[in-house]
């Protein structure tokens, strides 16, 4: 598959057999038929080139699965390393329209939605939702993550009583993780966390290090983890994960069956969600905006716009008026007043002999 959107590049190589001084073999993109060396865009999001973001998915899940049973320079007994596949989610800034809620179907709105419902993760009541607090969530979101990897190692410490600052003599905490956009337009985090021995994958973990007791401190700090955001309104505001905290134990591949989650199924998810941008945030764009008037050429429904105003608002000073937009041009055409603009001066504030002067040269 080709790059959807190629860089072109002019270019010119040429091999040289150094001891001889002869020319072993020469390149000159000009003399190629398409007049440029064409180079992978490197763009990851499958919206932009399907092409870039399949090789990236590729390499993606290799590199995923070499962590989880060996290769690559990994050796097999990485496999037998506590390993947890985890999910943590947003908060709820507002209801939503989905597919289901709890004990039922059907959505709160009394609706059961299809999987192409264009309603589904917009609010059941636009005036009371939230739209500054998904926006600066999504924006602490990062800070919040590692806050929490911070927490898991003292709270992996404090378990089994070992100090904090000398945990990594006996336990090395790993992850690959990747943020996933909901279609509220909400980022939830998937991750792969590992124990390992102190020189990481290559040693083995203590045996105090079970798959159970990285569950359970996965889930403890998860709960516990926050940040301070910004002051708004005279109110500091806080930053946590959702109430949905997914924790799932990774078997091997032996212990296949069932509702078992294995290393292959990890990988795949995980490379999966590593190409995939915001176009499932309810139709958002999937590029940066330099203006906001942009917005207004593009087909984005209302929420996905609701969204992308919150953010500009809180990344730029808003105008003076929220509902006025003014558009000016301006160019220097002179200096002093035309003929017309004279006379016009002379009528309005000049007295009767500015005025007479005027008609007498007029």
């Amino acid at each position: 598959m080709r790059p959807a959107d190629p860089a072109r590049r002019p270019s010119h190589r040429t091999e040289i057999y150094a001891f001889t001084g002869e020319i072993l073999s020469e390149l000159k993109s000009k003399e190629l038929p398409a007049g440029h060396l064409l180079v992978r865009c490197g763009n990851r999001r499958t919206t932009r080139c399907p092409s870039c973001a399949e090789l990236y998915r590729q390499d993606t899940y290799h590199l995923i699965a070499a962590g989880l049973r060996g290769g690559k320079n990994i050796p097999e007994q990485v496999a037998t390393h506590p390993r947890v596949f985890t999910t943590l989610t947003a908060p709820s800034y507002g209801p939503v329209h989905g597919r289901r809620t709890a004990g039922s179907s059907r959505c709160r709105c009394g609706h059961t939605h299809t999987k192409e419902d264009p309603r589904l993760g917009t609010p059941l009541d636009p005036e009371r939702y939230h739209y500054t607090g998904p926006v600066l969530w999504n924006a602490h979101a990062p800070a919040l993550w590692a806050r929490f990897m911070l927490h898991l190692r003292r709270t992996i410490a404090a378990a089994v009583g070992v100090p904090q600052r000398l945990l990594h003599k006996v336990v090395r905490v790993s992850y690959a993780k990747v943020a996933e956009y909901q279609q509220h337009g909400l980022i939830h985090f998937h991750a792969v966390i590992r124990l390992d021995g102190p020189t990481g994958p290559y040693t083995p973990p203590p045996a105090w290090a079970t798959p159970e007791l990285l569950a359970d401190a996965i889930r403890l700090t998860a709960t516990r983890a926050h940040i301070d955001g910004p002051e708004i309104n005279s109110r500091t505001r806080s930053f946590v994960f959702g109430e949905q905290i997914d924790t799932r134990i990774i078997r091997s591949t032996a212990f296949q069956g069932g509702t078992t989650i294995t290393e292959g199924k990890v990988a795949r998810y995980v490379a999966k969600y590593a190409t995939k941008g915001t176009e499932a945030a309810t139709g958002t764009l999937d590029r940066q905006l330099k203006r906001i008037t942009g917005l207004w050429s593009k087909s984005v429904p209302e929420h996905a716009a609701c969204m992308i105003r919150a953010a500009w608002h809180r990344r730029h000073t808003p105008p003076p008026s929220p509902t006025t937009l003014v558009l000016a041009h301006w160019v220097y055409d002179g200096t002093g007043l035309t003929p017309d603009l004279e006379r016009l001066a002379a009528l309005i504030g000049g007295g009767p002999a500015r005025r007479q002067e005027v008609t007498a040269n007029a």
